[in-house]
């Protein structure tokens, strides 16, 4: 009798402690939203017209201040709310594009998904004519066709993601050749990328280096759209498929113990990762390094369950990508440096950080 009320003392202890846990990861979840909500309204507020925060209230509410209320509706929040989905959808691909590959340096950026994207995008922008520069202020990029730059990018990206898993099931690639691989399909269609713009006009050349430079400025409300529901969709997929994605990061074998069809999982996985990518970079230009950072950073918090692995990636993206943007938009004011650069400066140490941390671990 003695020790059956052990017994089930030990099971309450355990169910207690699971609780706690899960408790934890629910209240790390609510302060990361929290601070999407802070940086949303230090965006808002911050830019070259100096708006105050009660002039920019009053506008969100339906003031009828008409200069402010352009700036912040047509200018200011349609590249908040794209950093916001973007980063999520960026962060969150890097998170399943690691959990299918079993590798933790695996993202848009290093497995050269976003460098193919960025070629197919170039090719519908110079060859195909669907970008142009507009004579105003600045000669800002226009974008003529961005369904079409969106199905070049997709075409590219996935002929990569096709790439990848032909050699990693072809030739039984470890994680560490599948990195190395993605370095090699990078550098071809940056190779790609060059030798078109070596041979387009300058009006074009101009076109494809300055949608290149990744900008959340250029996004129209209409492009947020389009990018909202690709990235919605995804996130309720990937969702559905959290305890698939736990199973398969306990092993292959534990996986298809399970029921798991493993092969099916990680192509749509990539499939739908390369698709985020695709529209991400069709509209916003090449932002590197979100999908290695965010989920790197959560697994940290979180740990490897992705149940709360997804949800809080996406939030780290979108926290990530609107820091990005502000100190992009601040720190040579009124001159915006291209977010893409400062996201690469944030992830390149970061990248370095893990390859010598997974080193020492080997030793």
């Amino acid at each position: 009798m003695k020790a059956k009320k052990t017994e089930i003392e030990h099971v309450i202890g355990g169910l207690t402690a699971y609780r706690t846990h899960i408790k934890r990861k629910k209240f790390t979840l609510l302060i990361a939203s929290l601070i999407v909500v802070l940086f949303i309204i230090i965006s808002v507020n911050v830019g070259a017209s100096n708006l105050n925060p009660w002039r920019v209230f009053q506008t969100l509410i339906g003031g009828v201040d008409e200069k402010a209320s352009i700036i912040i509706w047509r200018i200011r929040m349609p590249r908040v709310v794209a950093a916001i989905v973007a980063g999520a959808g960026l962060s969150v691909s890097g998170c399943v594009m690691q959990n299918n590959l079993k590798n933790p340096l695996a993202s848009p950026s290093t497995l050269g998904i976003a460098s193919a994207a960025t070629f197919g995008a170039n090719l519908a922008i110079i060859v195909f004519g669907a970008g142009t520069v507009m004579n105003t202020v600045g000669n800002s990029i226009s974008i003529n066709n961005p369904y079409l730059v969106t199905i070049c990018a997709f075409a590219c990206s996935m002929l990569a993601t096709f790439v990848i898993l032909g050699l990693a099931k072809l030739r039984s690639f470890s994680p560490e050749a599948i990195i190395l691989a993605g370095v090699a399909i990078s550098s071809i269609f940056s190779a790609g990328t060059t030798i078109i713009q070596y041979f387009a006009p300058d009006v074009k050349i101009a076109a494809a280096v300055f949608w290149t430079f990744g900008d959340l400025g250029r996004i129209s409300w209409d492009e947020v759209k389009i990018l909202s529901a690709v990235v919605l969709a995804a996130l309720i997929y990937f969702s559905f498929k959290r305890w698939d994605y736990n199973a398969l990061a306990n092993g292959e074998e534990t996986a298809r113990s399970l029921g798991v069809n493993t092969g099916r999982i990680r192509f749509f996985g990539l499939l739908v990762s390369s698709l985020i990518t695709a529209v991400s970079v069709s509209f916003l230009g090449m932002i590197g390094f979100i999908g290695l950072i965010g989920p790197q950073i959560m697994i940290r918090i979180v740990g490897a369950d992705y149940r709360f692995l997804i949800p809080s990636s996406a939030l780290m993206g979108a926290i990530l990508l609107l820091a990005a943007d502000t100190v992009a938009r601040t720190i040579i004011s009124p001159i915006v440096l291209p977010v893409g650069a400062i996201t690469s400066l944030l992830g390149g140490p970061m990248f370095l950080y893990m390859l010598l941390k997974g080193s020492s671990e080997k030793r």
